[in-house]
């Protein structure tokens, strides 16, 4: 009797439920130029926030990339505009994630192949076809002592969010489908 209501404590406490911290949005395109601000203005349209570039983090000579050259866009979104863009990208896979997407710190990571499937996009032939990662993190509250200036702590393992947790929160909360 008591380890019954050791359970249901936990599964009731509010610290222990995981909440959607960030979705990033990335699209890398290669190159800089005429492509990259194509595809900043993707993201823009899609997610209605400014993007930052991300740059090559070592030189490729096969692919024609230089250290520090901006091959890249990105942006992250918080709070209801993030659960917002994730419904949409999940609808445009019809809800549908592998399990292997999921790490064991309770994030997500998946692809997109064509922008054109959300909602209000439509190709362009001056444009072209841009795919894009949709990175998704989730955390427990409490998560904040990982990050603030002073007195700064490690989160415990017990209270990180595992990959089960996250599987449970995106059927829940979002219809994810695994397959």
């Amino acid at each position: 009797m008591v380890e019954a209501s050791t359970e249901q404590k936990q599964t009731d406490n509010p610290m222990t439920k995981p909440t959607l911290d960030k979705v990033t949005v990335h699209i890398s395109v290669g190159e800089g130029g005429e492509k990259l601000i194509k595809a900043e203005n993707i993201v823009k349209t899609l997610t209605g926030q400014a993007t930052v570039r991300t740059s090559a983090k070592k030189t490729q000579p096969i692919f024609g990339t230089r250290k520090g050259q901006a091959i890249g866009c990105k942006t992250t979104l918080r709070r209801e505009r993030a659960s917002a863009f994730l419904r949409s990208a999940l609808e445009t896979r019809q809800n549908f994630v592998h399990e292997f997407q999921f790490d064991e710190t309770g994030n997500v990571s998946f692809g997109i192949v064509d922008h054109t499937e959300f909602p209000g996009m439509t190709y362009d032939p001056q444009i072209g076809i841009f795919g894009m990662d949709v990175i998704v993190s989730l955390k427990k509250p409490g998560y904040r002592v990982a990050r603030r200036r002073a007195a700064q702590r490690r989160v415990p393992i017990g209270h990180r969010v595992t990959r089960e947790q996250a599987i449970s929160f995106l059927q829940n909360n979002y219809n994810v489908v695994l397959g």
